[in-house]
């Protein structure tokens, strides 16, 4: 081989050579970093662990997402979305739906939990161990439609008279506290939460009625779910997708370590009650996702059943466009 030949082959493999490099280095080059909100539904708390895991643990920030945590604003996590004055939220089912109603443009991209994970609870001494057995008890809550509609449709459905039921609306107050102090007998209350803190916390001996028990009477509904505004799923799929991708890791991470999972959270929000959030984030291991079913992922048959229900509470005039209203588009493959 001539001396030119052999400088041709040597720039030639060079050359691949650089290119390789070139590719090798361009994969593992830092993602543009991307400024986006999260609204929260509520103080921060385990319905949010896997986004509290996952910023703890910097995986926003390796997929280019620089992610703040927000409380929520005055005019609501629907609004604020559906405006752009947050890229994500927190929400739920009931408030959605109604918010769609009202020219809101957000629509829910995941189910925290595939089942409401609500109950009713009393203090034990009440005796009630069936939804019949609330006649004549005072339900104690924020005055809505639902569920003044959801409680009457339990005691009925269970062969109750839903007309001895009384009602007072008392807000936001602490439920067994109040319930002890005789303001009211029972309240709605969220299993993995408020029912912990009654319990464990508190050391009181209350019992609950779980609306999963009840699903011959009532319908299942997602609640929390996370949201985005119409605009940025349309304008901008991919910041969605890469969000959810994140999210969905941090939520399967919490399944699988529930002590990163409650060290997360703590770390971030120090002013939470560390008992309380232990034993939260190991209750909710088997809440997050629902069997094999990929997290966040959602069933168009809940929505529609759901709203349904809500028509049948008057809490909806109308049924909004439930195609538009819920997508499962954005969740990873």
């Amino acid at each position: 081989m001539t001396i030119r030949k052999r400088t041709i082959l040597f720039v030639g493999l060079l050359f691949m050579f650089m290119l390789g490099l070139t590719a090798c280095s361009g994969s593992n080059e830092p993602k543009e970093m991307r400024e986006v909100t999260l609204m929260l539904d509520w103080t921060p708390n385990t319905n949010h662990a896997g986004i509290y895991l996952a910023k703890h643990k910097g995986w926003f920030e390796d997929e280019g997402i620089n992610l703040t945590i927000i409380e929520p604003a005055e005019v609501g996590v629907e609004s604020a979305v559906g405006a752009g004055t947050a890229h994500f939220g927190f929400s739920y089912s009931e408030y959605l739906l109604p918010a769609r109603n009202a020219g809101v443009t957000a629509l829910s991209i995941a189910a925290v939990f595939p089942h409401n994970d609500s109950s009713l609870m009393l203090l034990g001494s009440s005796g009630v161990t069936r939804p019949r057995d609330l006649e004549g008890k005072l339900y104690g809550g924020w005055g809505g439609a639902l569920e003044t509609h959801l409680v009457k449709t339990l005691v009925t459905c269970d062969g109750g008279d839903a007309s001895l039921l009384e009602f007072v609306e008392v807000g936001n107050v602490p439920a067994v506290e109040s319930m002890e102090a005789g303001r009211f007998d029972f309240v709605w209350e969220f299993e993995g939460w408020g029912v912990i803190r009654s319990r464990e916390l508190l050391g009181r001996d209350v019992t609950t009625l779980r609306f999963i028990d009840y699903l011959d009477c009532i319908p299942d509904w997602y609640t929390p779910i996370l949201i985005t505004g119409d605009s940025l799923a349309e304008d901008n799929p991919e910041l969605v997708k890469d969000f959810l991708k994140i999210a969905s890791k941090g939520y399967n991470e919490a399944i699988n370590n529930p002590t990163d999972s409650a060290e997360a959270l703590l770390a971030l929000a120090p002013e939470l009650d560390s008992t309380l959030v232990t034993l939260a984030t190991e209750y909710h291991v088997d809440k997050y996702r629902d069997g094999d079913v990929p997290w966040g992922t959602q069933d168009g048959s809940v929505w529609q059943d759901f709203t349904e229900f809500l028509l049948e509470a008057e809490y909806l005039e109308e049924a909004p466009d439930l195609a538009s209203t819920w997508t499962n588009e954005f969740l990873p493959d």
